[in-house]
């Protein structure tokens, strides 16, 4: 896989309208970049907590306003959620959404004070709190309000970003309590998920996806663990996560992947 290519969205067979939520930066943005070279994609929203102030998105809308909208969302408030999406319903004017892809997600916040809690001595309460709420609730919240919006008739993708060190069976270092509990909660709300829609909508595909080491904000204050071949850009992360997603069919749906399409354990 080459993740500097795009033309990857083989798997959708007419023009497709996708949503990507945490697109102002990071993996998100490259989302957003790829799929503007998709030949399959009719429009973008890219949803992000501040959108005024996301020069890289806003650069890209400049160069492709009948293609790019930007959204503002914020996954931890469900009025924000609702909000963008019947935003997203009535740009569409009746279309449906295609493809969604959950990007947000946050580690460390040294403003807040909080780092990943490396014994059991350091768990807070509040960063537990924060975790939980955007990667479990933020996603639930996302599908919650996305659902009535996505295709009923052709094929779809709900994916969101998850982790791999929110298996429970790939567990064995410990540590970071409060990100491995909120992705494992998240992966269990994707997994409920794709059992529900799998009886309403057999075309729908719902799954969590591993990124690997990716170098962005997220990510850069444990960098120096990571060997160089194994530390992705944003650019090969996309396009890895877009080719697994290329291959995706209904039987998939529910499943946990990883950016080579590896199936990981729960």
């Amino acid at each position: 896989m080459n993740g500097s290519k795009a033309l990857y969205l083989n798997c959708f067979t007419s023009p497709i309208n996708a949503f990507i939520v945490g697109a102002s930066r990071g993996i998100g943005l490259a989302f957003i970049k790829q799929l503007l070279q998709e030949p399959c994609i009719n429009q973008v929203f890219a949803g992000c907590r501040s959108p005024s102030e996301a020069r890289n998105l806003n650069d890209l809308t400049v160069n492709n306003p009948s293609r790019l909208h930007p959204i503002q969302i914020d996954l931890t408030d469900e009025h924000s959620v609702q909000k963008s999406l019947n935003h997203i319903k009535q740009q569409l004017n009746c279309q449906p959404l295609s493809l969604i892809i959950n990007c947000a997600g946050f580690l460390h916040n040294e403003s807040a004070g909080f780092f990943p809690e490396k014994k059991l001595a350091e768990v807070s309460p509040a960063l537990l709190q924060s975790s939980l709420t955007l990667h479990t609730l933020g996603v639930l919240l996302l599908a919650k309000y996305s659902e009535a919006l996505l295709a009923r008739q052709t094929h779809t993708v709900f994916a969101s970003l998850s982790a791999r060190v929110g298996s429970i069976s790939d567990n064995r270092l410990g540590g970071w309590y409060s990100y491995r509990v909120s992705k494992a909660a998240h992966n269990m709300a994707i997994k409920n998920i794709a059992i529900e829609w799998s009886r309403r909508n057999k075309h729908n595909v719902c799954v969590a996806l591993h990124p690997g080491s990716t170098a962005t904000e997220l990510s850069a204050p444990f960098q120096h663990n990571i060997a160089p071949h194994k530390l992705f850009s944003a650019t090969q992360t996309a396009g890895y996560l877009l080719s697994v997603i290329s291959q995706l069919t209904p039987e998939d749906t529910g499943k946990f992947l990883a950016w080579d399409g590896q199936v990981i354990p729960w």
